[in-house]
């Protein structure tokens, strides 16, 4: 309906444009004629008081009765003819006249035309490009609610990118809120845990002086499980509330894998586990030495917890659009439905060790999105798990 209505418009506009030229045209050619003709009469007259001077008075009555519309009797008798004249006689001489006025009148029309219709094409293009501007300013976050300043054929559709605004606006501002609840109700969970923990650490050691070692050893285990726990959470809610500071600076790749398998020794020791990182080079990423080692330390102990005795892959390298790290086991890999929940907060797969609790592979995950980063699991060719991280330049 709207593109018909367009059309009406349009049509409409050409129609008065051209009749408003063609009554300048006309306008114009009849101011002319009476020139002509005024011109041609006092030829004549002239011409004739020239030769009868006494024919004045006759001339100047027949001029009054024309001029005051009582010419009828006047052209009763059609002399002209009689002297062998016809009207295209006169009229040679206003040929290209007329020719003149009927294309001064025509280009004036296209050019009255063209000139307004360009000056509409810019103005809409001009408010298409303010509209797609602000969505622009909404997509990066820095726009402002937007208002309407005048009643045009876009109108509807700046109402309609009003409403549509205003309930993201509010829609992003619930999910903050509602962000920042979550994260503040677990690091009141995490640092509730704390005081629990302290208090059973402090009854255990008091237990192994009273009864022994062995059932204080049982819980000094689950309370290191609970001192994890509580760190983690600490960690996650910081993150959540983005109130994690990490650091920006250039750091070597196998200086951070060096590091985490550094911090992992007495762990491996213990399992029998080895781990190989090959020396590529110099190769920097930037991102937080700390935060980065701790992701990668919780990607190798989920390879050792399924990889016992065996070996621990490292590998990295470069292109022009991202810095890749891969770390892979000998194990049995994966299983098929736990790959697309592996980086779930708390979710255990079905080989999952029994000490864990879900939680180091969630938090790997966000350190790394943190830093311009994206980590995925699969499994290999030839069997193990593996883990790839890449750190994207840009």
């Amino acid at each position: 309906m709207s593109g018909r209505k367009n059309i009406l418009v349009t049509f409409a506009f050409v129609l008065s444009v051209s009749m408003t030229a063609s009554a300048i045209a006309v306008m114009l050619a009849s101011r002319y004629y009476v020139r002509l003709q005024f011109d041609l009469l006092n030829a004549v007259c002239g011409e004739l008081l020239e030769r009868e001077p006494e024919a004045g008075e006759i001339i100047s009555a027949a001029l009054k009765d024309y001029t005051r519309g009582n010419g009828d009797g006047v052209m009763e008798n059609d002399v002209l003819s009689t002297f062998g004249y016809r009207i295209s006689d006169f009229s040679q001489s206003a040929y290209r006249k007329n020719a003149f006025f009927a294309i001064s009148g025509f280009f004036a029309g296209v050019f009255l035309f063209t000139l307004t219709f360009l000056y509409r094409n810019k103005m809409e293009a001009m408010r298409i490009q303010a509209l797609a501007d602000y969505l622009e300013q909404v997509n990066t976050g820095k726009a402002v609610i937007l208002s309407t300043h005048r009643e045009d054929e876009f109108s509807k559709l700046e109402d309609e990118i009003y409403k549509t605004v205003t309930s993201l606006f509010q829609m992003k501002d619930a999910a903050v809120q509602a962000k920042n609840d979550f994260a503040e109700n677990l690091s009141n969970i995490a640092h509730q845990l704390k005081t629990p923990i302290t208090a059973l650490s402090l009854s255990v050691q008091t237990m192994k002086k009273e009864y022994g070692k062995k059932y204080p050893d049982q819980i000094q285990k689950q309370l290191l499980r609970l001192a994890h726990l509580e760190e983690a959470l600490l960690v996650l809610s910081r993150l959540d509330a983005g109130t994690l500071i990490l650091q920006r600076e250039e750091i070597d790749v196998y200086t951070v894998l060096a590091l985490a398998a550094d911090n992992l020794q007495e762990l491996l020791s213990e399992s029998g586990t080895s781990i190989d990182i090959p020396e590529r080079g110099e190769m920097a990423i930037t991102a937080d030495l700390d935060w980065t080692m701790e992701a990668i330390i919780n990607l190798m102990k989920n390879c050792m917890e399924h990889n016992i005795g065996g070996t621990i892959h490292c590998f990295y390298g470069k292109n022009p659009l991202y810095t890749e790290i891969r770390i892979w086991d000998e194990g049995k890999g994966f299983v098929k439905e736990d790959i697309p929940h592996l980086f779930e907060r708390f979710y255990r797969g079905k080989n999952a060790s029994q000490g864990g609790i879900g939680i180091g592979l969630a938090l790997s995950k966000a350190i790394i999105e943190r830093q311009n980063g994206i980590i995925r699991a699969e499994n290999m060719p030839e069997g193990g798990a593996c883990f790839e991280i890449r750190f994207y330049d840009h």
